[in-house]
């Protein structure tokens, strides 16, 4: 039987996650944090207007950001699992309407899906009668609403592909061991396969969970107030386009820092783990 060992996925455009060789201060995850806070205080310290003023406007477009990116994984894990199980199929109506649901979606840009799902579909669902509270709740849809299943749809597509791979990756051998201990196809996913293809799973999701954050910032147009959206006010408001826009992707840069490097940590023990 051949060893269960962790594959490379690589799916998306995620953050670079720091490698276990880059160790010490001189390696560019920190050049990169202690170059960026340094800036963000030297800013603050020497012309507080309006750098200062900026970045105590720009928190509740944080924990928006954190808001939609959050509730945009868990859709995205929930269709990427489903979407994954589909594609290894040997059903095949299932296994089709899985793979046409990932060359579909990822054939189309992020941006044209946020756009489709909330000014085209929008415009659909107001032609619905007001029967019931469904229709109602179709009619009126929130941006935020609009935006995490548009985000949930297009990363399901690739989430899907993660599983599949991570799936894979388990050597057959242990399907047809639980199998001969009795357990049906259904118990042999949950029990045996799933725990396995987790620790090959977890990495590249945590890549595609910085990926999305990142790729939050589109549902500004959505009027959503992300981070984004509350530098863009700031500025139209001050007319400190190059101070509100530096802010911002400064803000950015410090979150998928620290979130890559809390991938990287978790791949870390993962391997620590399967060493053991």
């Amino acid at each position: 039987m051949k060893d269960n060992k962790f594959v490379n996925i690589n799916v998306g455009d995620g953050a670079a996650i720091p490698d276990k060789k880059d160790r010490g201060l001189f390696n560019a995850w920190w050049i990169s944090l202690i170059g960026g806070l340094g800036i963000i205080l030297f800013l603050i310290t020497t012309k507080p207007d309006p750098y200062l003023d900026i970045l105590k406007f720009l928190p509740d477009g944080v924990l928006v950001t954190f808001e939609v990116t959050i509730l945009s994984i868990i859709g995205a894990l929930i269709l990427g699992l489903i979407t994954g199980l589909g594609r290894i199929s040997r059903v095949r109506p299932i296994n089709l309407i899985a793979s046409t649901y990932v060359e579909v979606v990822r054939g189309i840009p992020l941006l044209v899906q946020l756009f489709y799902i909330y000014f085209a579909l929008g415009q659909l669902f107001r032609e619905l009668p007001e029967t019931n509270f469904v229709f109602i709740f179709l009619k009126n849809m929130p941006p935020l609403v609009a935006a995490v299943s548009a985000m949930s749809i297009c990363y399901g597509a690739y989430m899907g592909e993660v599983f599949r791979a991570g799936i894979e990756s388990i050597d057959r051998g242990q399907s047809e061991a639980s199998r001969s201990l009795g357990f049906n196809r259904s118990q042999t996913m949950r029990y045996v396969i799933l725990p396995q293809a987790w620790r090959t799973i977890l990495p590249p999701v945590g890549n595609e969970f910085i990926a999305l954050l990142k790729d939050s910032s589109l549902v500004s147009i959505l009027a959503v107030a992300d981070l984004l959206r509350r530098g863009r006010e700031f500025a139209s408001v001050s007319f400190n386009y190059f101070e509100a826009y530096t802010m911002v992707a400064l803000v950015y840069l410090i979150i998928t820092l620290i979130l890559s490097k809390g991938v990287s940590y978790m791949e870390s023990r993962l391997n620590y783990y399967v060493r053991d």
